[in-house]
């Protein structure tokens, strides 16, 4: 029988005021001087969707691992295995990016790559820490607050542009408790696609979590919040930068994502242009996934990181 190509582990890490599990993939074999990979998911997520698949297929955690990358798979502050506080609802991207930065200088220089709200975060991240990042993958990542309009702190208007696209499709939290979403938003933003695995789409909400209403705000600059950058340029200039999308996503808009990725001196992946369809928010869940895994350490390995 083979040997396996990655021994899998646990640490808890972060602040001891928002503190983080992270679930750890070590290679057995293959290239051992390859960079950690820090996988960051999106709001109302936890690490689990880069563990495995709704229908059972091995996440993109397995196969950077088993292609020889140490990965390290968090959960954010109050989510999946990371201890709640009992002021959930007033967790901040900063707290965060705080507790992400205590997790990072345990593990040493690595390659972030960020999901949906995990967007900001990274982008933060390599502000704060410089070196210690040596690379960012954003996949269907929110861009720095720089960019985007701020928006009122007000609940009907937000309402009222909640299919806008331009706007980002934005949605209100209430700032007082924890956010939920029903089978109804998960079906318009997350398994909207061919791509995305339908006959498992209960299994996939089982394992959808509240969400801090201030992370929501935050992501769609409610009342002018939102993760701030001093430097934009320098993200992409001081490393490699890939921000990787499909078409149907709708918050994601090929103008928006190709703007962020300018914005931050970055390159961007628009998978239409690689011949690659039907993909909406959740690339890591979908029909391809491993073919995009595939496409990402291409990139990584061009890019000598």
């Amino acid at each position: 029988m083979d040997a396996p190509l990655f021994a899998t582990s646990c640490l808890y890490s972060g602040s001891l005021d928002h503190p983080i599990y992270l679930d750890v993939l070590t290679p057995t074999r293959g290239d051992a001087g390859k960079l950690p990979m820090l996988m960051l998911h999106g709001a109302f997520h936890t690490g689990s969707a880069y563990l495995t698949t709704p229908d059972g297929r091995p996440g993109w955690a397995p196969y950077f691992a088993s292609h020889g990358r140490p990965v390290y798979v968090m959960d954010w502050p109050g989510h999946g295995r990371s201890p709640a506080t009992a002021d959930f609802h007033l967790l901040s991207g900063e707290d965060i990016v705080r507790s992400t930065t205590e997790a990072i200088k345990e593990i040493g220089p690595c390659i972030l790559l960020a999901h949906s709200a995990g967007g900001p975060i990274a982008w933060r991240l390599a502000e704060i820490l410089g070196e210690h990042v040596r690379g960012i993958v954003g996949i269907a990542p929110g861009g720095p607050a720089n960019l985007q309009r701020p928006l009122p702190d007000d609940p009907e208007l937000i309402h009222s542009l909640r299919d806008d696209e331009e706007a980002g499709c934005p949605i209100y939290a209430d700032p007082t408790r924890p956010f939920l979403v029903d089978m109804a938003f998960i079906r318009a933003y997350w398994a909207n696609t061919p791509r995305f695995p339908a006959a498992a789409i209960e299994r996939y909400a089982r394992s959808i979590v509240a969400e801090s209403p201030r992370i929501l705000n935050e992501r769609f600059r409610i009342g002018g919040s939102g993760l701030m950058l001093d430097a934009p340029a320098a993200i992409g200039s001081s490393r490699p930068v890939l921000i990787l999308t499909g078409e149907r996503d709708p918050r994601h808009p090929r103008e928006t994502d190709e703007r962020v990725a300018h914005y931050l001196n970055g390159e961007y992946c628009y998978l239409p242009d690689r011949g690659i369809f039907g993909n909406g928010h959740m690339l890591m869940l979908d029909d391809n996934s491993d073919d995009l895994a595939a496409l990402i350490d291409h990139w990584l390995s061009s890019r000598g990181i």
